[in-house]
């Protein structure tokens, strides 16, 4: 059985989420996703932060797409958040397995997103050449159509991703360069440890 994040981790993430809110930062759930495919070339997008709890940190897309084929063919990631607005600046970076949320969840969360949201997830082919905006426009027009008299289903290939940490790092920027860092980190045998780490 996979160990839940500890307590201690989740009220520090929350706590320095709620601050960024209060900041004004942008957008507080916005987070880099680094992947890498079966030959391990890396890449990196920005996402946005659907869920979390104890299980990990969850984002939805489509499982055709670049990052979602490049996270079941090599299922582990590292997450970034960057919030600069909060103290001299926070960095909370995650490291670890990635699996696919179940249909129950991804249903329930598609269901919330606006009609829009949800038509365009049919409509998109993500990552895919695009002959022209006029093309994908049409594309639009006849998904609306197909759904006009009903709700939208989640497409069968669109779904979340959980990234479940084995490492997180909170990284809080000090003068002159002196960073404040803290490594929880998770062992083989389940148990989490925290250490400091050198600016």
């Amino acid at each position: 059985m996979r160990p839940p994040l500890p307590a201690d981790v989740l009220t520090t993430f929350d706590r320095l989420f709620d601050e960024a809110l209060a900041a004004g930062e942008p957008d507080p759930t916005a987070m880099t996703v680094a992947s890498a495919d079966a030959t391990g070339a890396p890449s990196a997008r920005t996402v946005l932060l659907k869920a979390h709890d104890e299980r990990g940190f969850v984002f939805y897309t489509h499982l055709d797409g670049r990052k979602g084929r490049e996270l079941q063919a090599n299922p582990r990631a590292a997450l970034l958040f960057h919030w600069p607005r909060v103290r001299q600046g926070v960095q909370v970076r995650m490291e670890g397995a990635v699996e696919i949320v179940d249909d129950a969840e991804a249903d329930a969360y598609f269901a919330s997103r606006p009609r829009g949201s949800q038509l365009g997830a049919w409509a998109s082919v993500q990552s895919e050449t695009l002959e022209s905006p006029e093309a994908f426009e049409a594309r639009l027009a006849e998904v609306a159509a197909r759904f006009d008299d009903r709700d939208v289903p989640r497409p069968p290939r669109w779904s979340g991703f959980r990234i479940v940490p084995r490492t997180v790092e909170f990284w809080y920027g000090g003068a002159y360069r002196l960073h404040e860092r803290y490594l929880h980190e998770c062992s083989g045998d389940g148990t989490w440890s925290v250490r400091m780490l050198q600016p």
